[in-house]
């Protein structure tokens, strides 16, 4: 079973040996991932991938090769019912008819509708416009609409209105071994490029070996630099899931791009907008964060900061205590954004979105209001006026 899956990874490029599938085989031997396949799923990764940049090639054949083989993945929704969030239909509505349908009122009256909901109800419900259920105008709920709702059970976004979330969520993370679909995105970075000398002398530098054995008579001077090399320093924070969904091969081309023209890069994933923590490895971020304070902490104020991200977002998740999509943050995004801005001056966002819909879009003008208007669409001319802002 496990040789043809040794050589599909083989085949997508992966440089697993036979002494790691004789250590995944060993392992299995001994029991270590027992019945279940996503401890089988780790097990394998840990045994068969050597480079981090490729776990995500490593989950697209791991998903390709075991597709169908299911595992339980626990109860993600303690306090709701699972049969109230069955799903029996789904509701279609016209624009007229979607415009027809109010909000409760902001924020904190959705939350206190929803606390009520969850103590009042007792039974399941389908179509209605008020109980937890589905295929209704509920601000509660799958399948429906709503103009500002809790989306809950449903297993991805149709009308992208939804204020919060109640779903354990899973992302990949991009990959940086993508081939570029041009080049122009690596030409547009190399302009934020400064070359510097540092570190150990350990190259010829044979014009002042020539100079300085003629100066010494014939008598060979070997004289020796450090490597040049790109001294930009670039903090990389990527919106990830959600609708970034719609991007993701323009924002794997731009980190593939930018992974290979800077060393000193570091780059954080977050969702929707910065919060207290960021993140390194999204099937880990639930468990393995690294405070925004940290960030700002651990890396220089040389570092220039950008954000990829299409803004887009209900405004609560900016500006107000609580209003992220997916936990409830103390401290509105906004203020976090404005730390980091005060830690790294120089600093953009690039968003993906057209920027003919900015303007249309609440959030995004937001976001563009706290970055001082340093936001570019994330296109050859979009980055070339980024790359002219960090300068």
């Amino acid at each position: 079973m496990l040789i043809p899956f040794f050589f599909l990874l083989r085949d997508g490029g992966l440089k697993t040996s036979i002494t790691e599938l004789l250590t995944l085989l060993e392992a299995l031997q001994k029991g270590v991932p027992g019945q279940s396949v996503d401890d089988f799923y780790y097990l394998a990764r840990a045994t068969l991938v050597k480079d981090e940049a490729q776990l995500d090639r490593f989950d697209r054949l791991f998903g390709v090769y075991f597709k169908g083989i299911d595992d339980a993945l626990g109860d993600l929704f303690e306090d709701v019912p699972e049969d109230w969030l069955k799903r029996q239909a789904e509701l279609h509505l016209t624009e007229d008819e979607k415009a027809a349908i109010e909000a409760l009122g902001g924020f904190e009256e959705l939350m206190k509708a929803l606390a009520e909901r969850l103590e009042e109800q007792e039974d399941r419900h389908e179509g209605g416009n008020k109980w937890i259920g589905t295929a209704g105008t509920s601000p509660f709920g799958a399948y429906g609409f709503n103009p500002e709702g809790v989306r809950i059970g449903q297993q991805s976004g149709r009308n992208r209105r939804a204020v919060k979330v109640w779903d354990r969520r899973e992302y990949r993370n991009l990959d940086d071994s993508v081939e570029l679909g041009t080049r122009n995105i690596k030409v547009a970075l190399r302009r934020l490029r400064k070359f510097a000398r540092e570190g150990a002398l350990d190259q010829l530098d044979l014009e002042d070996t020539i100079d300085k054995t003629a100066r010494n008579a014939g008598l060979l001077d070997i004289r020796m630099v450090p490597e040049r090399h790109n001294a930009v320093k670039v903090l990389l924070c990527l919106d990830i899931g959600g609708s970034m969904d719609d991007h993701v091969r323009v924002c794997e081309e731009l980190f593939s791009a930018a992974r290979s023209e800077f060393k000193h890069l570091e780059y954080f994933y977050f969702h929707n907008f910065v919060y207290e923590s960021l993140w390194k490895d999204n099937r880990r971020r639930h468990s393995e964060r690294m405070p925004t304070l940290d960030v700002t902490h651990k890396y220089a104020s040389d570092y220039k900061l950008v954000f990829v991200g299409d803004a887009t977002m209900s405004p609560y998740e900016i500006v107000y205590p609580g209003g992220s999509v997916e936990h409830w943050n103390e401290e509105p995004g906004a203020v976090w954004v404005k730390r980091l801005l005060d830690t790294y001056p120089k600093a953009i966002w690039l968003n993906p979105e057209p920027r003919e819909r900015w303007d249309y879009t609440p959030s995004i003008k937001i976001t563009r209001e706290l970055m001082d208007d340093r936001m570019y669409p994330l296109t050859i001319a979009g980055l070339d006026e980024g790359i002219r802002a960090l300068h």
